[in-house]
């Protein structure tokens, strides 16, 4: 099956927009009796891409709250390829609007957000610069949800676990909008840069080199 493409808009205040129908007078036990059957046979990529294209994440209510403006693009998932490339294609944008939300430990701070291009690198001598620490590493993949409570693929500064202090390239202020996701695989958020750097209380800093 080819790649699963939704398209959300909501304003501030309002959660996903979800089709509500009542055919032939069956109700939701029905429904999601069926919807059950379905998610059985469905490949896990397809599954997850389907399931995020309902779910109104901890993030996006952190933005409602807010009233701040955005749009949602789902896609459908190949947990093989999270890469910042692919999900970009997906959702129709390029790949310098998709934004990557790393996690990072200096030595004397510990753990922070580092977010910046999809096409670009984390420079950590920079990021220390900036952090007042000697040496910044990112985590182990496996210390990434224990941190943040999100996994690979769906992490954001909204809504984690802990609220770690949010350093963001400066290229930021290059774009009109940028994507981030939205705390879940298959779902990006889309928003104009000072929002996302309002909502994070993020410093900006230029903390990437070329990919």
């Amino acid at each position: 099956m080819g790649a699963h493409y939704s398209h959300f808009r909501t304003a501030p205040g309002t959660g996903v927009r979800q089709r509500k129908t009542n055919r032939g007078g069956r109700g939701l036990g029905f429904r999601f009796g069926a919807f059950c059957r379905q998610w059985a046979g469905f490949r896990t990529a397809e599954a997850i891409g389907i399931f995020a294209a309902g779910v109104k994440t901890n993030a996006v209510r952190i933005l409602d709250r807010l009233g701040i403006a955005y749009e949602l693009r789902t896609y459908e998932v190949d947990p093989d390829d999270l890469s910042a490339a692919t999900v970009a294609a997906k959702v129709g944008l390029p790949l310098e609007q998709v934004w990557k939300t790393l996690v990072a430990r200096g030595d004397r701070h510990g753990e922070l957000f580092a977010v910046l291009p999809g096409d670009a690198e984390l420079d950590l001598k920079a990021l220390a610069r900036m952090t007042g620490d000697r040496k910044v590493d990112t985590v182990a993949l496996k210390e990434v949800q224990p941190l943040t409570g999100y996994i690979r693929g769906g992490v954001t500064v909204f809504g984690a676990r802990k609220p770690f202090p949010v350093f963001v390239d400066e290229t930021v202020e290059l774009h009109d909008r940028i994507s981030v996701s939205a705390g879940v695989r298959g779902m990006q958020i889309l928003l104009a840069p000072s929002d996302y750097l309002r909502a994070a209380r993020a410093r900006v800093c230029d903390i990437a080199r070329s990919g």
